[in-house]
């Protein structure tokens, strides 16, 4: 094994606090009062609710401040700085533990989700460099085009990502496998790379992220996966899912170990508004002693509440209504960025 430089702690490990953005402008908002209200009442929900546990501080654009005031609770520290968007996962920086012992955060490259037409990201792409001065930890730069929702890591030097995201041609059209491995072995400590082919179907409409891993799989622990597990032949996430088990099966971790993968029953639900829904529990936030879990008002919040406390036996499992995150693009692990406690 080689000397790693930087080390990734798993979701699992103790946070010193959760960051997150305030949403203020353009799609995420949408095009009435109404539709904006949904969205800061969803994002205010999921950080009140996490700040239950652990402390949580939200970027805000200075033209949303007195709002996000309004909606967030008082024990919700506010950072304000300039955004497009609202996506922490993704334009936040990704901590790491460095070979001494500190802390450090991985500066990727952030271009839209690829240079995604609808994006706009003049604010977003210093949004990982503005929270690592403002807490004075030391900025890794890595000139690969990576967002926080592509990586999943077991905290053992292993990680998952999917060919779509890494190798999409708006991200790093010059890059190959290798040279992506060896990025993220430099900046994660990772000697083992889970490749999966795609993300879920809808990631690839309009407003997705053309693969993220964080609504297809997590590791709940060094060796063991959640998997999204569509089982209605009539969605096209079906095959996905399948394949998905399949390959998750035929690998093993860093240590060699096989993985012992496990289903996480897709919702009820098929479509919206749009087509086709992605609504995904794998795209949970674990936090100290808690599970943020999305709900859709559907008959598999309760299958899966029952799932991620065996997974995660210690915790609160707590569901928060995450439809209005999925509509804009995303969901409850979308929004969150966590920050290790070291030492």
């Amino acid at each position: 094994m080689t000397l790693r430089e930087f080390h990734m702690p798993a979701e699992w490990a103790e946070h010193e606090r959760t960051w997150m953005a305030w949403p203020s402008s353009g799609y995420t908002l949408g095009e009435t009062e109404e539709l904006a209200d949904e969205a800061r009442r969803c994002w205010a929900e999921v950080a009140n609710t996490i700040v239950r546990f652990e402390p949580v501080t939200v970027l805000v654009d200075p033209s949303a401040v007195e709002e996000a005031h309004r909606w967030l609770s008082a024990e919700v520290e506010l950072l304000v700085t300039p955004l497009d968007d609202a996506w922490m996962r993704d334009i936040g920086p990704s901590f790491v533990q460095k070979a001494d012992g500190g802390l450090a955060g991985i500066n990727w490259i952030f271009n839209g989700w690829g240079g995604q037409k609808w994006a706009s990201w003049e604010h977003d792409a210093h949004a990982a460099s503005t929270i690592l001065k403002a807490i004075e930890v030391p900025i890794v730069e890595s000139p690969l085009t990576n967002e926080g929702g592509g990586i999943h890591v077991n905290g053992s030097r292993t990680v998952m990502i999917t060919e779509t995201v890494q190798l999409d041609p708006g991200r790093n059209p010059d890059w190959t496998k290798k040279q992506v491995e060896a990025e993220l072995h430099r900046t994660l400590g990772v000697d083992h790379v889970i490749w999966l082919p795609r993300g879920l179907t809808r990631d690839y409409d309009e407003f997705g992220t053309r693969g993220h891993i964080d609504i297809v799989a997590c590791f709940i622990n060094t060796d063991t996966v959640l998997f999204h597990d569509q089982k209605n032949p009539e969605h096209p996430d079906f095959w996905i899912s399948k394949e998905t088990k399949r390959v998750l099966k035929g690998v093993r971790d860093s240590d060699g170990n096989k993985l012992n993968v496990i289903s996480v029953p897709a919702p009820e639900i098929l479509h919206d508004d749009e087509g086709w829904v992605d609504y995904s529990y794998i795209n949970h936030y674990v936090c100290n002693g808690a599970v943020i879990l999305c709900a859709f008002d559907d008959p598999g919040d309760a299958k899966a509440k029952k799932v991620l406390k065996k997974a995660y036996p210690d915790r609160e499992i707590v569901l928060v209504d995450a439809r209005p995150l999925f509509a804009r693009g995303g969901g409850i692990h979308c929004i969150t960025q966590q920050q290790p406690r070291l030492g």
